[in-house]
Order: C-alpha cells, then structure tokens, then sequence
C-alpha cells in the first residue's frame, strides 16, 4: 500500500479529484433492483468520466437506502468496472467483528486487486435499537468507545501481524498474507487502504495521530468541516501510509438543466429527511409530492437549513459552489453524493457536473 493508492489526480479544469458517494437511495414508486442498477450504472458513467473512486455507505433500517451490505454491493460494482477505485464511506466498524471485515475486504482485494478502499465509521449508521439488534448488545456506548482499540485490531488482522502471544497470533484473515508464507504461496502486495470516517473531532485527530487519510461528512456536518479539518492536520504525524496529510469532504450536489429542476429536486430529497429525522423514514418522495406537502414552520426551518448545505442549480452554479467549498476548506479531494428521487435524474447530475468541469470521456 502506497500513498498513491489514496491521492487522486485532479481531472479537467477540477481543483481536485472528483469522487462519488452512493447511498444507493430508493425513490417512491421504485424497488431496490431499480435504485442497484442506478448504482451499477453510475459507477460505469464515474469510471468513464475520469472520477477518482466510488464509496457506497452502510445505512441500516432505512426504506430509501438499499446501501445495508456494502461489501456485497462494492463486489457487484467491481464486476461491472474495470478502473475505478471502490470502497465503504464507510463500513461501521463497531457494528461487525473486525475479523469479519477484514475477510470481507480481503475478498474483494483479490477480486479487484490495487482497486479497493476501506472507509471506517464509528456510528452505527441507523437507530439505536437497530444497532442493538446489530451488535446483540444494548451497550452501544461500548463500541465507540472501543473504537481505537478495534481499528488496531482490524489493521493486524489486514497485515497478519499480530505478535507472539497474542490469543489471534494463530488467527489469519483470508484472503490475506498468510497465502504468501505458505509453502508455494504467492500474494498480491495490494492491501486496503483504511481511511477513518468522521463528523466531529473524534475520528479527525485518530487519523492525524496514526498518519491515515480522513474523509469528512460535510453533507450532513458542515458546521463541523473546518474545525475537524484543521484538526486533523494539526494532529498529523507521518506514517508509512502517507507523508502528508490527505482529507477528502462528502458534499451535497445536484446539478440539473435548470434551476426551477434542481430546487424541486432538492425539496423531495429534504422531505425524506424531515421525516427520517422524525422517526418515520421511507422512500424517497417525488418533488410532485414535496411540493403539495404542508411543511410545518419547524420543518420548513429545517428544510431551509438543510439545503443550505446543498450545491445545486445548473452545471455552472455547481462548479462554482463545489470550487467555493474546496477554497474555503483547502480539502484534497470532493465526493459528492447527489440524493433526487430518480436514478435518470442522479446519473445527469453527475454527467452535467463531469462537462461543467471538463472531464475526460473514456
């Protein structure tokens, strides 16, 4: 593993590599086949126009986010792309054994060698009674606090290198290096990078602290952005992973033809998150629906702020925001998740975001 298998090289007339987060979204009316094929067609469209890598992050319990296995949607996309970097932003570590992790991730390194990241979370991506039935535990303070000392584990297992005497020294992630020691046994040099994902200080000075990439949530965390980020680069100390710092934001965008679109669309995709945030998540709902729904003066307050943290309007108002953002921030890399009820509606954006920037075509 090497620093170039995290830094990106920028594209086009962008200020930094461009990247894609999918929350693999499920609109009203659609099943999650319809919003997989999206998926699988988007990463195509994101390979071809020169984006840097491609995420998918793992939500529980959650009608319109089809996104609950990511190592078995990243293994479905590695098969219909061919360059690409694919990974987790992230998988949530607390919520599985790192053992578990590291054979899922070691599989898809051998499926998609040199190709594959492995964003971590600390959260439990949903509620809490769904990550008591994850964990079979109601300690859920356990394992954010636990944290460190899990993502230690999970790296040994991914390096096979735990020391004499540990009770997992006999225990070895496969696929993995200890393929290599046997006899006869040849192994990729390829390992996953880990990135460790945060919205708050906790998982930006970790990352500083151990010399590893970091990725922002800005989407949903934007008043948290620059204090994380100057954070995690005044905790930063050299490792073998990298040199220098390297932190990429997630970013709301959505670009459309024009700008009376893109505000409709935005809209539906704010009142599915008035509603996941009041306790009655569903699917995606269509801007004809968000526009006949009464917002009450504290959902509207809510509505208006959340997309105060979206990019959207046409392809130049967008890259105007998105250069903004990279100024205001100094990020090394945007990945932007573009949520709208239709996958057709999702592809353009990321098409008319990839002209407005110059990117290559394949």
């Amino acid at each position: 593993m090497t620093a170039d298998e995290i830094r990106g090289t920028a594209q086009g007339t962008a200020p930094v590599p461009l990247s894609v987060l999918d929350l693999v979204t499920v609109g009203a009316g659609r099943t999650a086949t319809d919003a997989l094929r999206t998926s699988v067609a988007l990463s195509r469209l994101a390979e071809s126009r020169g984006f840097h890598r491609y995420w998918v992050a793992e939500h529980h319990s959650m009608p319109g986010v089809a996104s609950s296995s990511p190592a078995v949607i990243l293994a479905h996309l590695a098969a219909h792309t061919d360059r690409i970097r694919l990974g987790s932003g992230g998988v949530m570590l607390p919520n599985h054994a790192p053992l578990v992790i590291a054979e899922q991730f070691g599989t898809l390194e051998a499926m998609a060698p040199g190709r594959i990241d492995l964003g971590l979370g600390r959260a439990p991506g949903t509620d809490g009674a769904t990550a008591a039935a994850l964990r079979r535990t109601d300690r859920l303070n356990e394992g954010a606090d636990d944290f460190p000392e899990q993502l230690a584990e999970l790296t040994r297992f991914l390096d096979d290198d735990f020391p004499d005497g540990h009770r997992y020294r006999r225990i070895h992630a496969v696929p993995g290096p200890i393929q290599s020691t046997s006899p006869g046994g040849v192994q990729s040099p390829h390992r996953p990078p880990i990135w460790l994902l945060g919205s708050s200080g906790f998982s930006a000075r970790l990352a500083g602290v151990l010399g590893l990439p970091f990725a922002f949530a800005h989407h949903f965390s934007a008043q948290n952005t620059v204090p994380a980020l100057d954070l995690y680069r005044e905790s930063f100390r050299p490792s073998e992973v990298l040199d220098a710092p390297y932190a990429l934001i997630g970013v709301s965008a959505l670009a459309t033809d024009d700008e009376k679109e893109a505000r409709r669309q935005v809209l539906a995709a704010a009142l599915n998150m008035v509603r996941l945030r009041t306790g009655r998540p569903g699917l995606v709902p269509t801007p004809e629906e968000a526009e006949a729904y009464e917002f009450s003066p504290m959902e509207r307050e809510f509505v208006d702020s959340w997309n105060s943290n979206v990019i959207h309007g046409t392809p130049d108002e967008v890259r105007t925001g998105l250069d903004d953002l990279q100024k205001r921030t100094g990020a090394d890399e945007l990945m932007i998740t573009g949520n709208a009820h239709s996958g057709d509606v999702r592809l353009r954006s990321y098409e008319l975001i990839a002209e407005a920037y110059g990117l290559p075509t394949a």
